[in-house]
């Protein structure tokens, strides 16, 4: 059967979306452009006609499967409830319990942008404004009183390196950490930095529970 002709904007969503794949199965080194064509069924040249070189394949795929995290981010903040219970819903879907962002591409990411300054400056980017967005919240719920933050951007750097390192450990040695340790972990490192009681309270809690069951795997 024929293939259906597709416009260049749905090849490319195809391709990227086929690359992400690839590089969460193979890893950022072993990938490689046959491996996407494969999948797909298409040919080496219809790939590098999109993407002349597999760097800029690769940071393209990057960018797209973490912008479709940073939309997913940007509505859970954009609920119309208090800013603790969007920063707890949005922490619970970062964790990496949750399915916020492929952690496997991330971490494969991270590594292959020490050597490949495309991908690191798309990665830098959108890491600002992961850490934007959080920042932006704490802000709000700080100036509405619901708690106390002096330095919202500073809080949201040291909430999201936190998860990042338990990424990190839990998708490198799985099974090192159960998935209530981790919640009740990253509940905590919020709590922290709001300075909140460190069990958030039977009604925060409660609101998030159906968010982080939601996306979880």
């Amino acid at each position: 059967m024929a293939r259906v002709r597709l416009s260049v904007a749905e090849r490319r969503d195809e391709l990227l979306r086929a690359a992400v794949e690839q590089i969460e199965a193979r890893g950022v080194a072993a990938v490689r452009i046959s491996d996407v064509a494969s999948a797909l069924g298409v040919s080496n040249a219809l790939v590098l006609y999109h993407f002349s070189t597999k760097e800029q394949l690769v940071a393209a795929a990057f960018s797209h499967a973490a912008e479709e995290d940073l939309a997913r981010l940007r509505n859970l903040l954009g609920r119309r409830t208090t800013a603790v219970r969007r920063l707890r819903a949005a922490v619970r879907w970062y964790a990496p319990t949750g399915q916020a962002k492929g952690w496997r591409l991330w971490i494969e990411g991270w590594a292959a942008s020490l050597r490949d300054p495309e991908l690191r400056r798309v990665a830098v980017s959108l890491d600002r404004e992961w850490k934007s967005e959080l920042a932006r919240v704490i802000a709000e719920g700080a100036a509405a009183g619901e708690f106390r933050c002096t330095d919202p951007t500073g809080a949201a750097w040291r909430l999201t390196a936190f998860l990042d390192g338990l990424a990190v450990q839990t998708t490198a040695y799985a099974g090192s950490l159960s998935r209530t340790a981790l919640l009740r972990w990253a509940d905590a490192a919020l709590a922290r930095e709001l300075g909140l009681p460190e069990d958030g309270g039977a009604d925060a809690g409660d609101a998030v529970r159906g968010d982080a069951q939601e996306d979880a795997p």
